[in-house]
């Protein structure tokens, strides 16, 4: 297991890099064996997304709260997202659970809306995560090629390569900070522009 070089950022994730065999058939057939999982997502993730953020942004302008109960379904919904999304980009062929950590560990640090987050800050984050967001466009297509790359390499040799590994990795660090700061609003602290 790798640790990213900011383990104090509010947003950490590290996944277990496979070192053994992988499932070839598995491998070969990925596409259709995470159609399920990714119906599964699609009803959990519904919910997410633009009300998701505005409910909380009106929470933090208006009464610079957070609440507790709402970060624990976003942390869970996080951890079950990035499953499926590692699932999927063939880092682990054990089928990802919507309930237990299994490969992928991520944290969010649970804000003290009071003492760490602006109330007017919120209303602009977005704006100033766009050079993130640019450059993850760029990193993102890199990711799917790399994993494609990684698909042939699982099925001939049965091994991930390391290299692809960490960057496929390292980019969905990236967005998991990204993400932390401008969507899910859980810390001030701008998001560094680097994959550890």
């Amino acid at each position: 297991m790798t640790t990213p070089a900011t383990p104090d950022y509010a947003a950490r994730l590290t996944i277990d890099y496979p070192d053994r065999s992988l499932d070839r058939q598995s491998t070969f057939l990925r596409i259709f064996y995470v159609i399920p999982i990714l119906i599964v997502f699609s009803f959990v993730t519904s919910s997410q997304g633009p009300v998701m953020f505005f409910a909380v942004l009106l929470l933090l302008v208006f009464r610079h709260k957070y609440p507790r109960w709402w970060f624990d379904y976003i942390l869970q919904v996080s951890r079950f997202s990035t499953r499926v999304f590692a699932y999927l980009a063939l880092m682990s062929d054990t089928y990802p659970s919507t309930d237990q950590e299994q490969f992928v560990h991520l944290d969010l640090d649970y804000p003290n809306a009071k003492q760490d987050l602006s109330r007017g800050l919120p209303l602009v984050k977005w704006l100033l995560a766009i050079p993130h967001l640019i450059v993850l466009v760029f990193l993102g297509i890199g990711a799917i090629l790399a994993a494609i790359v990684a698909w042939f390499a699982v099925l001939f040799t049965g091994r991930y390569p390391r290299a692809i590994f960490d960057y496929i990795e390292g980019v969905m660090r990236w967005a998991l900070r990204v993400e932390a700061y401008a969507v899910l609003l859980i810390t001030d602290e701008y998001p560094p522009f680097r994959l550890t």
